[in-house]
């Protein structure tokens, strides 16, 4: 029992000084403009006097888009498979009551241009790790339908009931007026909801409802009102490239106070003083990702070291640039490394004079990596002593 609570107290130990170890500060979220494309099926419901079942169809679409920014992006899609249509007759005075129903349906294809708006980023800020993402769009295109045969033939089978029961008259004020044949396109317009549905950063599971208005002309019938159609689709959206980068602040590190030690004089015999060894200081100048500026932030660090430097003229400083792993190559990583502890060196000669032989640099690349968190590695680190 006695070696259990041991090893427990040394793993909670271990533990502790990790978490010391671990660096604090804050991770922001950078949208990265992208591309991405959709493949969605369904099904379609064209609005008419039939029932639901009657006026149901298959339907599917793809699409191609572009976010610009992390609310507003662009998408061309390309909507397509069937519509539907159903015409009622009846003559409620013939007895028994005389009635004919007659059904059609036409393949389309309707591209369409939509501007794309994240109602989640306007009203909760930007997260690209949030679960789910409501958009809306409007936008409109053209709906080139054909295959309209079935509608011919309820038109034929009208014409010969009214033949042999004249007084068998359409439901209503509809009727086959507007008949096409071989092909048609109307201008169309086009309005829904997204539920956006994250699995991770490159693919989303999404649900989709569209609203589509045309002319009076789209079904063959003359109603004296627009024809619309509504989809309801579900399916699977894959992000092209990156969607957002990390930006990591570290927290301010603690101003350092030194205090000065007053001895008294106890006698007047002088007393032999101990000269102490001058403690050496290290500041970490962190980096931006592929940068080798310094930020405003992380001037004051330089600073500190130019300070220590003119406070202690035999001290020196030893200036090491290191760049991460998770991005880029050797070859650009070793460039950066180099770039990130030049601009150090010449801002301590060229800013605080400080001589170039208190001086002594070496870069590492990503080869070595100083630190266990990815984007801290983005540094120059310095000692003096």
């Amino acid at each position: 029992m006695k070696k259990m609570i041991m090893s427990l107290l040394l793993f909670l130990g271990v533990l502790s000084a990790s978490a010391q170890a671990e660096q604090k500060g804050t991770t922001e979220y950078v949208f990265q403009p992208h591309w991405y494309i959709m493949l969605q099926g369904g099904g379609q419901y064209t609005l008419g006097e039939g029932s639901f079942s009657d006026l149901f169809s298959p339907n599917a679409q793809v699409a191609l888009g572009y976010n610009f920014t992390k609310v507003v992006g662009l998408r061309l899609s390309v909507n397509a498979w069937q519509s539907k249509g159903v015409i009622k007759l009846d003559d409620t005075d013939m007895t028994p009551a005389q009635s004919f129903e007659g059904k059609w349906k036409w393949n389309y294809v309707a591209p369409s241009l939509e501007l794309m708006f994240n109602l989640s980023n306007i009203v909760c800020n930007y997260n690209p790790t949030r679960l789910l993402n409501v958009y809306a769009f409007v936008g409109g295109g053209a709906n080139i339908a054909w295959k309209n045969d079935q509608a011919q033939n309820v038109e034929a089978q009208i014409a010969a009931y009214q033949n042999t029961n004249p007084n068998l008259l359409y439901d209503g004020k509809q009727n086959m007026r507007y008949l096409w044949d071989g092909s048609k396109v109307n201008i169309f317009g086009k309005g829904g909801l997204i539920f956006d549905f994250r699995v991770s950063d490159k693919v989303s599971i999404n649900i989709e409802g569209n609203a589509n208005i045309l002319t009076d002309k789209y079904n063959s019938k003359k109603a004296g009102n627009a024809d619309w159609y509504f989809n309801a689709l579900a399916g699977v959206k894959i992000n092209l490239g990156k969607t957002y980068t990390t930006k990591f602040t570290p927290a301010p590190e603690p101003e350092v106070r030194y205090v000065e030690k007053v001895v008294e004089k106890i006698v007047e015999v002088p007393a032999k003083v101990e000269v102490k060894p001058i403690e050496k200081i290290r500041r970490d100048i962190f980096f931006t990702i592929n940068s080798f500026k310094v930020r405003d932030t992380e001037q004051e660090k330089i600073k500190d070291i130019a300070d220590y430097l003119q406070a202690h003229p035999n001290a020196k400083v030893e200036v090491t640039g290191y760049a991460d792993a998770g991005t880029g190559n050797n070859r650009i990583n070793d460039r950066l490394a180099k770039q990130r502890a030049d601009v150090v060196v010449k801002a301590l000669m060229n800013q605080y004079n400080i001589s170039a032989d208190r001086i002594t640099f070496d870069s590492k690349g990503s080869r070595v990596q100083p630190f266990a968190e990815n984007d801290l590695n983005r540094v120059t680190i310095c000692i003096a002593e």
